[in-house]
């Protein structure tokens, strides 16, 4: 089996035909590394080329399946296995340019895309949360199956985020993903099955087991079929304009990150804890924009340097 920093990916025990690709970083409720993006590409590359595999499961190992980038490596700074200060996410990096975010990001996108451009078709299995990039991942899923009392959506909507996948518009349709963009709420499996977000939702006790059937009911279908299917599905999106969407959206979570009220998250992040950012992000209270944006940013770098200069 191949090896990878932060995913695991191997056929199932009882049934070769099923790949499990499993997102493997429990005790960060498997938020997403600077290293997770390529590795689930490579994941996928792996299953796409075993001929033995007609079907992917993608899991999280631990209390959910994935619960967003890591704001200790992105927003806060202050993991100790953070991206390198040379690297285009780096917001210090004066003046930001945003094509160099651009290229930066859109291989994260393309590589949470594997999932859906494989020819093989892949089945999301949601417990706990699949929130933020988490959602990106679960939705570039085929099918995607959830714990009723999972909760999926993309709260950074409310600041310091754009989904850079843009499925939510293909997936729930332009009424619901206004909802969801608009607000930054998340949903139930229950709700997402009722919006057909979701297959299926199914009580906690139960995904394992549902997830597995429908896995071995695709796997007995011959691959060309399968690869058929599943290219004459995705044209209709293609046609629809998704590729473009997606240029749009990862430009704009660019923006999202670098202009007042994205420096504002990322400071607050870096001195008071990323806890504190994202509680004041999702209480609904209002967030700082323009001119009490920037005076709030100008005070807590002040409050960073002071910080820095007792360490």
């Amino acid at each position: 089996m191949p090896s990878f920093q932060s995913v695991i990916a191997e056929k199932d025990s009882d049934q070769p035909r099923i790949a499990r690709l499993k997102l493997n970083r429990p005790e960060k409720l498997n938020a997403i590394s600077s290293a997770m993006p390529a590795d689930i590409r490579r994941a996928v590359e792996w299953a796409e080329l075993d001929d033995e595999i007609h079907v992917i499961i993608v899991e999280g190992e631990g209390r959910a399946f994935c619960a967003g980038y890591d704001l200790n490596e992105y927003a806060e700074g202050s993991d100790p296995s953070n991206i390198a200060a040379d690297h285009p996410c780096r917001q210090e990096k004066t003046p930001w340019d945003p094509m160099v975010d651009y290229a930066m990001m859109k291989r994260n996108t393309e590589d949470f895309m594997s999932l859906w451009r494989c020819s093989k078709p892949t089945i999301a299995k949601v417990h706990g949360y699949a929130v933020a990039g988490g959602s990106d991942i679960a939705l570039c899923c085929d099918m995607l199956l959830m714990a009723d009392d999972a909760r999926i959506g993309y709260m950074p909507t409310r600041v310091w985020g754009c989904p850079t996948t843009a499925m939510w518009t293909y997936r729930v349709g332009a009424i619901r993903a206004k909802q969801l963009m608009f607000t930054g709420d998340t949903v139930t499996g229950t709700t997402a099955a009722e919006w057909g977000l979701a297959n299926v939702s199914v009580p906690a006790a139960q995904l394992d087991q549902t997830t597995n059937a429908l896995a071995q009911r695709i796997a007995g279908v011959p691959k060309s079929h399968l690869t058929m299917h599943k290219l004459v599905v995705n044209q209709v999106w293609l046609s629809m304009g998704l590729e473009q969407t997606q240029m749009f959206a990862t430009v704009f979570d660019g923006i999202t990150r670098h202009n007042p009220e994205g420096m504002w998250f990322r400071r607050q992040a870096q001195v008071e804890g990323f806890k504190n950012a994202i509680d004041w992000r999702d209480s609904g209270r209002p967030i700082p924009e323009g001119d009490e944006a920037r005076a709030l940013v100008t005070e807590l770098e002040k409050r960073l340097a002071e910080a820095r200069s007792k360490l």
